[in-house]
């Protein structure tokens, strides 16, 4: 019974830490909102850097290819056509949520793939 008990309370823990890690972030659902956020800055991770304009612009680099795009903001979602070194990575509607600065895009609104940036 006590290993039992020992498991139970470490998925409880275990679940409990992945609830908070979530709420951190603040979920992003107006343009309005966005692009106070990201007007004027670079978003930055590891060997990515990339600048989002209000005029629906997306531009930079990643590793060492350029990154050219545009956005709209669409039902609460970042919607994007990217290009990365000459690759079409085709159009995306992401979730965009907010925790100081540190700015998460979820793909396929907000089902998918997360890749967290800097905002600089």
């Amino acid at each position: 019974m006590t290993g039992l008990r020992i498991a139970a309370l470490a998925a409880l823990v275990t679940m409990v830490s992945a609830e908070a890690a979530l709420a951190e972030f603040t979920k992003i659902s107006q343009r309005d909102q966005f692009v106070q956020l990201v007007d004027g800055r670079t978003l930055s991770r590891t060997l990515v850097s990339l600048q989002v304009t209000p005029d629906g612009a997306i531009s930079g680099t990643g590793a060492v290819w350029d990154v050219t795009g545009q956005w709209s903001w669409q039902d609460g979602f970042f919607c994007r056509n990217l290009n990365w070194g000459g690759d079409d990575l085709g159009y995306n509607c992401q979730e965009v949520a907010v925790n100081g600065a540190a700015i998460r895009f979820t793909s396929d609104r907000g089902a998918g793939k997360s890749a967290d940036f800097r905002l600089q």
